[in-house]
């Protein structure tokens, strides 16, 4: 593989703490998107509807260590129905069920 094709990294990728969640987007009804934020996830949902036409809605999160690494995990689940970058074709109770399923295996905090 040549370093064109490797991705840059993401400095969110190293966090100790923080938050999975599973987003619906207005425009796109049977797409959600997967993805971990230290910050609050209602507040980033917001954050995101401010960046971009529609706004997102906060289906599911789970408060956990290392978020990213978890995001990473449920992402392979769903890699064939990958839509683009963080995005999935998966129903939002399809997602929370497998994260919830996950639970048994991460150390969590809290689950929203």
């Amino acid at each position: 593989m040549s370093l064109k094709n490797v991705p840059p990294a993401n400095p969110l990728d190293n966090i100790s703490f923080g938050n999975v969640y599973i987003m619906t987007h207005s425009i796109f009804s049977n797409v959600i998107r997967i993805g971990c934020t230290s910050n609050d996830t209602e507040e980033y949902a917001k954050s995101l509807s401010k960046k971009s036409p529609g706004h997102y809605q906060l289906f599911f999160s789970l408060a956990c260590e290392n978020p990213c690494k978890v995001k990473n995990q449920i992402r392979q689940y769903f890699e064939a129905k990958r839509y683009v970058n963080e995005f999935y074709e998966v129903s939002p109770e399809i997602a929370s069920n497998i994260l919830k399923r996950e639970v048994l295996k991460i150390p969590v905090v809290s689950i929203h």
